[in-house]
């Protein structure tokens, strides 16, 4: 899933985002409502965690505009108010759902995992793909049975092939969809992703057209 942290205070930010990461989500963190506003209208972002209190736009502001503009964006507040009134505040503003700070990070990835299962088109099946299969609830990958340890990136990247099985994904469409909106590391890193891939792939006995190389272009899944 793509995410925007909206959140002025780094301290929480980028502990935030890392972990997120790890989850095996894509992660973009802003610090004013007004930039998370013009970024939401990219069409990139599945879930918004959303603060109350942010610069040039607070948060309850910027949910209703995002509900105005008839946005599907999920929502999820996180915020240092715990009233029952600021709750109701919230939640009629548009969000889905309301964490209050501090929060566990297992509890908010828990919220995200249920927030998923409401929406349809983001709900977790079994992708297959010959003897491979990838389990997005679980984030489990096996080939033949065998459990294959993927890194984040190794993840998104299969991950997205399995979604897209008869498409030629080229290295700028990797980027625009996988990489967080700094791509500066990007480019040169993803050969270095997908070798890292096949080889653990081919480790469990895949083809070596398993990912195929269609050259000048880009890349997709070959042969099973």
């Amino acid at each position: 899933m793509r995410i925007l942290i909206v959140e002025d205070d780094e301290r929480i930010a980028k502990p935030l985002a890392e972990f997120l990461r790890r989850q095996h989500h894509i992660v973009d963190i802003t610090t004013d409502g007004l930039e998370a506003w013009e970024w939401s209208q990219s069409g990139l972002y599945e879930l918004i965690l959303l603060d109350l209190m942010l610069p040039k736009l607070d948060g309850i502001t910027l949910c209703k505009r995002l509900r105005d503009a008839s946005s599907n964006l999920l929502i999820l507040m996180l915020t240092a108010r715990d009233t029952t009134g600021d709750k109701i505040i919230g939640l009629d503003a548009g969000a889905d759902d309301y964490l209050v700070k501090p929060f566990d990070l297992k509890e908010l990835a828990a919220r995200i995992r249920a927030l998923a299962r409401r929406t349809p088109d983001i709900r977790p099946q079994i992708l297959v793909h010959g003897d491979l299969q990838l389990d997005p609830g679980t984030q489990q990958v096996t080939y033949t049975g065998n459990i294959i340890s993927l890194t984040p990136k190794e993840y998104l990247i299969l991950e997205y092939f399995l979604r897209n099985p008869n498409q030629v994904v080229t290295r700028s469409v990797i980027l625009d969809k996988l990489w967080e909106c700094d791509k500066s590391s990007g480019e040169g890193s993803i050969k270095t992703h997908l070798t890292n891939l096949r080889n653990k792939l081919r480790a469990c006995g895949s083809s070596e057209e398993f990912i195929e190389n269609i050259y000048g272009i880009g890349y997709r899944l070959g042969h099973k």
